[in-house]
């Protein structure tokens, strides 16, 4: 009893030690449980004090506090599955869940009957390869969760659409598993009859039990409180339910999972977390590590050599690559942007809690072998602790940022229209073409929805008057200015709204036009800026600008905005597409597409590829010189060709442009304000 004690006290400190400096690696915590249990066994004490401190005789109680932690652990993880995480998100979650699941699935199938004869008997190859499959196809709900919260990503759709799927992918991956421990048990002399009583399980589980668990509800509204005696009711059907699936060979941990799914929902919110709260004290602080740290004294690295790397470099290509491609591809059927695509198919990668709760089920019933359990062990914190950096790579703070107060401002009702900033210089009046332009911007480069309105912002920052009287206040003259600079540019503004685009204005005076302006556009928050490359402070505005910036290097003819006089209009709109990026082709395919003109992209190969591919889209696009009397576009780089009239620099984290979908929205009735 007294090595009992003093082992609980090791692991327990270990646990909090390692989980805390996890935490403070950025990394979910229990990478630092899992390796504090892999540090406390043969790997790095040895056999002699590894074998003292838990020696074989101390393993059976361990692992006996261990099931009872995940008995817990699965009780929560059904009564938090939220059905809501679906609605409105099903076909996309759908997809993405059968993509994430089936592609790593069939190579773990294919992986594991190519070394099926090094770890297991040919009796025993059939659940060992559907185990493989399953194991690899999993996704860790509880952590994924977590990595999304500690970012802020729950709220936005990207965070939302990958939850739903993880949720989708937890059902499909207890269910395969429910289905290899069946087979895997079939071959013991009780378990053949008794795992066809699964279905009648689940079926009295969800028509019975669960009407009757909704009467919690109403005997806790009359108690106000969590009473003892219904924490009791809950903790004798949740014991109860794990041991039949147990008894029935299934494994105890559906039988705590569908418990737990079967809880009550309407109504039963404060009650749930009162049982969450009091289970989860328990079940966290205590029993969960020590079943995380169990996981971890089974692990022997030690006795792994060469042709174990190589296996465990095959475990790691199928894992990640079936787990990335396969949601990539499915995120792509549904037309969710290439970044988001990956993000997506990154989070999905994170298996964590689930796959060691696999593994151990695994391991007990046979079907994995100590080597091969290491090793899966192992490829589990290796995709668990690439996700968090990997996300981070592909969606960096600044889009979460972003896509946080789109949120925020639907949520409040407030359209998010994609919003063009032209920074209109002195005269206005003489501004026309300048504003014209912005306005075939605002209408022309879509946003990533086609519904989306377009809103062009006209800012002017006009210097005070020279030669201020220093007698009386000089008011009047300077009130006159400004009433004829707004009657100025609303006259634009009204011209803009005309067009098609909504159209605002934003000017006053100021001391410092130049230290100025860069507040004027942080503080509009626009999609695109529009900048004349004369004004003054140019290049602070750009370089502090995140959003995509268009400079008018050169005057561009009234085309865009007024009715052109004959032989006014360019002949073409061309792009010199080499290094910089698509911004500047995607610029001036939307003005090309808004007037009517053909499309010459120039550049080399890059350029003949890009103007095949719109050509075959449909749009009027060619490769070659750029023709005389074109609007020229080009990439703000360090090399810019001459003579060229809209240079395009991107916004920051730009997202790959998709032309069969700008293409489409570019054709779509353009949204009036």
């Amino acid at each position: 009893m007294d090595l009992l004690l003093l082992d609980l006290v090791i692991v327990l400190a270990a646990a909090r030690l390692f989980g805390a400096l996890a935490r403070k690696l950025g990394q979910p915590p229990v990478i630092g449980e899992i390796v504090a249990g892999i540090l406390l066994g043969p790997t790095l004490l040895g056999p002699l004090i590894g074998d003292q401190l838990f020696g074989p005789e101390m393993r059976p109680p361990l692992q006996a506090l261990a099931n009872v932690g995940l008995v817990l652990f699965m009780f929560v993880v059904g009564l938090e599955l939220d059905q809501k995480l679906v609605r409105g998100k099903g076909r996309i979650a759908v997809t993405v869940a059968l993509g994430s699941t089936v592609v790593p699935f069939v190579l773990g199938c294919v992986l594991a009957l190519s070394i099926a004869g090094e770890h297991v008997g040919r009796d025993r190859t059939l659940p060992f390869v559907l185990f493989m499959g399953a194991a690899m196809s999993a996704t860790a709900f509880p952590v994924l969760a977590r990595i999304l919260t500690d970012r802020g990503m729950q709220r936005i759709t990207l965070g939302g659409l990958a939850l739903a799927s993880a949720a989708v992918i937890d059902v499909l991956a207890w269910t395969a598993l429910a289905v290899v421990v069946g087979i895997a048990g079939a071959g013991e002399a009780e378990g053949q009859w008794k795992v066809l009583l699964a279905l009648p399980y689940a079926l009295v589980m969800f028509l019975v039990v669960k009407p009757l668990l909704a009467r919690l509800v109403p005997a806790y509204e009359k108690a106000g409180r969590l009473t003892p005696g219904l924490l009791s009711l809950v903790l004798i059907g949740l014991i109860g339910s794990a041991w039949a699936t147990e008894w029935m060979h299934v494994h105890f941990i559906f039988g705590a999972f569908v418990f737990g799914a079967v809880m009550p929902r309407e109504g039963a919110e404060r009650l749930n977390h009162e049982i969450l709260e009091r289970l989860e004290q328990l079940a966290v602080l205590l029993l969960l590590p020590m079943f995380f740290v169990v996981a971890g004294l089974n692990v022997n690295l030690r006795e792994l050599d060469l042709s174990s790397l190589g296996t465990l470099a095959a475990i790691l290509a199928v894992a990640i690559g079936g787990k990335l491609l396969g949601s990539y591809a499915a995120a792509r059927t549904q037309r969710l942007p290439g970044r988001q695509s990956w993000t997506l198919a990154a989070l999905l990668n994170t298996r964590g809690l689930t796959e060691i709760v696999i593994l151990t089920v695994g391991l007990q019933k046979g079907v994995l072998d100590d080597e091969l359990y290491s090793l899966m062990v192992v490829m589990a914190l290796v995709t668990t602790a690439m996700t968090g950096p990997l996300v981070r790579r592909l969606y960096p703070d600044r889009r979460v940022a972003r896509d946080i107060a789109d949120a925020e401002r639907a949520a409040l009702g407030v359209t998010a229209a994609h919003r063009v900033l032209v920074v209109v210089p002195d005269p206005p009046a003489e501004q026309a073409p300048l504003v014209g332009l912005a306005t075939a911007l605002a209408l022309s480069v879509s946003p990533s929805s086609p519904s989306t309105p377009s809103e062009v912002v006209l800012g002017h920052l006009r210097p005070y008057p020279s030669g201020r009287l220093e007698v009386g206040s000089g008011l009047s003259s300077e009130l006159a200015e400004l009433a004829e600079t707004l009657h100025e540019l609303e006259t634009l503004a009204t011209t803009a709204r005309e067009r098609g685009s909504d159209s605002r204005v934003v000017s006053r005076f100021s001391a410092d036009v130049a230290g100025e302006l860069p507040g004027l556009v942080s503080g509009a928050h626009p999609d695109l800026l529009v900048l004349p490359a004369d004004i003054p402070g140019y290049a602070d505005v750009r370089d502090g600008a995140t959003c995509r910036v268009v400079t008018v290097a050169m005057p561009v003819p009234p085309f865009m905005f007024e009715q052109a006089v004959p032989g006014s209009e360019p002949v073409a709109v061309a792009v010199h597409h080499g290094s910089g990026g698509d911004a500047a082709a995607h610029v001036a395919l939307g003005l090309a597409t808004l007037r009517g003109r053909p499309l010459v992209v120039t550049g080399g190969n890059r350029a003949s590829a890009l103007a095949q591919r719109l050509a075959k889209l449909g749009v009027e696009a060619t490769s070659g010189p750029v023709p005389e009397g074109a609007l020229v576009l080009a990439a703000d780089t360090a090399n810019v060709p001459q003579d060229v009239h809209l240079l395009v620099r991107a916004e920051q984290d730009p997202d790959p442009v998709d032309w069969a979908e700008a293409v489409s929205a570019l054709r779509a009735p353009i949204p009036q304000p």
